[in-house]
């Protein structure tokens, strides 16, 4: 069985139609896309997903570009996903260990990238500490950035595949109830999700302690709540963030137990809501601490398929990101 020339599933004329209507070389957060945008991905994504049932799991579509995964931070979920969505899509992959390169001689952000792009690499998936490195990085460079985690910021393949998920398993978006849940404060998965999900018309409340939710948060077009079962009570769908205590450095954060016995997903708590609500995580999981095994390993639980869904939405970033730098060195632009 050999490679076929079209990964979509369904036909050459999907193909054409993504390529006309997808401009950007760069995907570095979902406050900048539209829901015409957003929803383009998401149906590329559907059309990649088929790919990976095959007995050969890959497609030529990206044969002859080089991915790079460039992480200043740890990573295993994402960056296995972008390795495998990438090498999945025929590309060439090179994984660079901020830890081991000329970043620890003191070589800039800026430098590293126009190194990599006198390398001659296509895309570079990028992780940085810093909120906002990304964006700086794709001004500075003609091929194609594609945000992983940058900060408290954006994550946005995060969110894309936590809502592919949500759209998989609930048939539509429009009018969904999800309750987003921990970390507020820190989390650039938040940020993404709350982004993409207002776009596409569901109703989100954020729950924590109130030292974990970001000021005029509301802004965003999201309900607060401290009170976990009144943030469950209507909801559709629930995304349990990480605590990420390392980020507590004024001491500010409740007790573990503490948290887990105020906020913590339980099977106690699930039995008072809907039956059929979705619980999601983007991992890593702390269990007992903002979930409990019970509920992550159980029937309401998809996180693993969140994983799986991982890399056909990154298969769609990467592939379309690619296609608009092509269409765009060919017309002498570059949006």
């Amino acid at each position: 069985m050999g490679e076929q020339a079209c990964p979509y599933g369904a036909t050459q004329i999907l193909r054409e139609h993504l390529i006309m209507v997808w401009t950007k070389k760069d995907l570095l957060g979902l406050e900048e896309l539209s829901k015409e945008e957003i929803e383009l991905i998401l149906a590329t994504a559907e059309s990649f997903k088929e790919v990976s049932t095959r007995e050969i799991k890959k497609v030529p579509a990206l044969r002859g570009k080089t991915v790079v995964n460039l992480f200043y931070e740890p990573s295993t979920r994402t960056r296995v996903s972008f390795e495998v969505a990438a090498k999945r899509l025929s590309a060439d992959v090179i994984n660079i260990a901020t830890e081991t390169s000329s970043v620890k001689k003191g070589e800039t952000l800026i430098d590293t990238g126009l190194n990599i792009q006198a390398l001659k690499a296509d895309i570079i998936v990028m992780r940085h500490n810093y909120s906002g490195a990304p964006v700086l990085l794709a001004r500075h460079l003609d091929i194609s950035i594609i945000n992983a985690g940058d900060g408290w910021h954006e994550h946005p393949t995060q969110a894309l595949l936590d809502i592919f998920t949500l759209k998989e398993k609930l048939g539509k978006l429009e009018g969904l109830n999800v309750t987003i849940v921990g970390d507020i404060a820190h989390s650039r998965v938040a940020r993404s999700n709350i982004w993409g999900l207002v776009k596409l018309g569901a109703n989100v409340t954020v729950c924590a302690p109130q030292m974990l939710i970001p000021p005029a948060i509301e802004q965003m077009g999201v309900k607060v709540s401290n009170d976990i079962d009144e943030a469950l009570s209507c909801a559709d769908a629930v995304n349990v963030l990480r605590m990420q205590f390392e980020r507590d450095e004024l001491a500010v954060f409740p007790e573990q137990l503490e948290y887990f016995k105020n906020f913590g997903i339980t099977k106690e708590r699930l039995e008072k809501v809907k039956k059929d609500i979705i619980v999601m995580h983007p991992g890593p999981i702390n269990r007992g601490i903002e979930i409990s095994s019970e509920v992550a390993d159980g029937a309401n639980s998809v996180i693993l398929e969140q994983v799986t869904n991982g890399i056909a939405v990154r298969m769609a970033v990467l592939f379309l990101v690619a296609q608009a730098r092509d269409k765009n060195n060919t017309l002498g632009t570059n949006p």
